[in-house]
């Protein structure tokens, strides 16, 4: 990772971020300390398929029933003790 100075990331900016983009990851320091990281932006996820698990993926029945007692008093305290 390559380490450029205020200036030089203002006075080059348009090559920096050609460099950005083709993948690498460059530091801009003040005073000689980090202060910001540039870098190329992380491409977007492959677009969603409905109905991609279909037939693969089963619910249970009593999936929406109630809450066994011990469970929902559990909840209401705000925490989960041992028994």
């Amino acid at each position: 990772m390559a380490t450029v100075t205020v200036h030089e990331a203002k006075t080059h900016l348009s090559a920096l971020l050609e460099r950005a983009s083709s993948g690498e990851r460059i530091i801009i320091a003040r005073a000689g300390k980090p202060v910001a990281v540039l870098g190329p932006i992380a491409p977007a996820s492959a677009e969603r398929k409905p109905g991609l698990l279909k037939g693969r993926v089963r619910v249970a029945r009593s999936f929406d029933s109630a809450l066994p007692r011990a469970a929902l008093d559990a909840f209401n305290k705000g925490s989960i003790e041992p028994e």
